[in-house]
């Protein structure tokens, strides 16, 4: 799952930023309205935690855009502005969820996950599809109540396909979704090629019920067998 941070507050955002990532998300960060708006502009995110207080201007108008634009991504405002009317105009927006600060990061994990059920799962942890179970809490894959290994991004390639099941998946799109700000170091296509050989491997061996077919030049599709 990828989650973008908007957080002016250095110390509020490393540590935001670290709590997720060691809960095994793909985390993305803006200090301020501009670099938001530009991210929020090329990149989709699964969840968007959103300061209402930025130095070059205010959250809600961001949360504005994201609905504007039809947006689906899960936003949880996340501010030290904790009046009523705040509240209520950025749940009136279109917010999923309202955190004041001081919080604990355990609750902000709790929370994050709490939108990504509704917004993904529909309100569950676990995403089934014919002989596979995908548990997005614990990031396992069960084959026939088998478990199968799969390694970070075999997974989140997997869940990322699965949550987009029959439906045509651009290989950019894959790309950044799954390997962020990092897919700019990268030359050619040949790391998701890898982990999408990879994950054919297990899903075959395993006698899995799906199977990722290519579409030569554009990207892949998750379907049944």
């Amino acid at each position: 799952m990828k989650i973008l941070i908007v957080e002016d507050e250095v110390q509020m955002l490393e540590n935001m930023t670290k709590n997720l990532l060691a809960e095994g998300y793909l985390v993305e960060t803006a200090s301020n309205f501009v670099q938001a708006q530009e991210r929020i502009g090329v990149y989709e995110y699964d969840c968007i935690l959103l300061d209402i207080n930025l130095p070059d201007g205010n959250g809600l108008e961001l949360l504005k855009i994201i609905k504007e634009k039809g947006l689906q991504d899960g936003v949880i405002i996340v501010s030290a502005r904790d009046s009523l009317d705040d509240k209520l105009q950025g749940l009136d927006l279109g917010a999923d969820d309202y955190l004041p600060k001081p919080f604990h990061m355990a609750e902000l994990r709790a929370r994050v996950k709490a939108v990504l059920r509704r917004k993904k799962f529909e309100g569950h942890d676990e995403m089934k599809i014919g002989n596979i179970s995908i548990n997005t809490s614990n990031r396992t894959l069960f084959i026939e109540n088998k478990e199968v290994e799969l390694n970070r991004k075999e997974y989140d390639v997997l869940l990322y396909l699965a949550s987009n099941k029959d439906r045509l998946v651009n290989k950019n799109a894959l790309a950044e979704h799954v390997w962020g700000d990092n897919i700019d170091q990268a030359d050619s296509f040949d790391f998701i090629y890898s982990q999408i050989k990879n994950l054919r491997k297990k899903l075959d061996s395993n006698s899995a019920d799906i199977e990722i077919k290519a579409v030569y030049g554009i990207g892949y599709k998750m379907q049944n067998k």
